[in-house]
């Protein structure tokens, strides 16, 4: 299994999962312009698509719908566009990929973050959510591949100009996870199994990748002697940059992270 993460943030999120002989997407927030450039980089078209997995219909995460309205589309909500509907818990099966929808804590209708399990490999991918109940600890324990929410530092967001509404709904429980929330949720679910740890919807104003980074690795550091793997990375992502992650044949011994831009932003555990 490999992932490119495209976007990640206010701004628009993207995602695309290679294993085999199947492609999917998750999420198609951002332009145009960018997402179809983003996805050259990678290598991969519209056509390439196999499916696209919706998260929730907040703009940041589905502004391209149409631009893959030809694909199969799965998503929680109704869209401009059919799609097959998605229901929290109740696994479904892409090719050989069993996707497991998981209910999240945001201010939709419905919300959902996903499990991916391929014959080898686990990728989960959860954004968006205020909390995470205690009973999908067990689904999200020894994942290969985690990419999760490490949107915002509390005492910065507070310190933002924006309203103090806008403040208390990023916080609640139906907003979005802190640093030491996600940091908290990750020594709960990382393994041995686990090579790489994606940060993302990093806040602009109410984050610094490097604080991401910083409160989850020292708490994973503490919090989990014995549990990671030798080579774990994690990766703190910007809003428009393309992290990979998995087996792309590019480099061995995760080279390829370790050269790539924004060196800053990554810490071997």
């Amino acid at each position: 299994m490999r992932f490119a993460l495209l976007a990640s943030g206010s701004k628009g999120n993207s995602c695309i999962i290679y294993d085999e002989n199947m492609t999917l997407m998750i999420d198609c927030g951002t332009t145009k312009n960018y997402l179809t450039r983003a996805m050259a980089e990678v290598g991969t078209t519209v056509e390439d698509l196999d499916a696209v997995l919706i998260t929730h219909t907040h703009s940041d995460h589905i502004s391209q719908i149409r631009m893959v309205k030809e694909c199969r589309i799965y998503s929680p909500e109704k869209l401009v566009v059919p799609s097959t509907p998605v229901i929290p818990e109740k696994p479904f099966q892409i090719n050989h990929v069993t996707v497991t929808p998981l209910a999240l804590s945001h201010d939709t209708d419905i919300t959902v973050g996903y499990i991916l399990r391929s014959w080898k490999e686990k990728l989960v991918y959860i954004t968006d959510t205020g909390y995470l109940k205690d009973s999908y600890l067990p689904l999200l324990k020894d994942a290969d591949y985690i990419l999760l929410e490490s949107n915002h530092d509390i005492e910065m967001l507070m310190h933002t100009s924006r309203p103090p509404y806008l403040k208390m709904r990023i916080a609640s429980d139906s907003g979005h996870l802190c640093n030491e929330n996600c940091a908290n949720i990750l020594a709960n679910i990382v393994s041995v199994k686990t090579k790489h740890i994606v940060l993302s919807h990093i806040s602009q104003e109410a984050n610094t990748p490097q604080k991401a980074l910083e409160v989850n690795c020292t708490y994973l550091r503490e919090h989990c002697p014995g549990k990671l793997h030798p080579q774990l990375v994690v990766t703190a992502a910007q809003q428009y940059e393309i992290i990979k992650g998995g087996d792309w044949h590019e480099e061995s011994n995760y080279g390829v992270y370790r050269r790539y831009p924004g060196m800053e932003r990554m810490a071997d555990i």
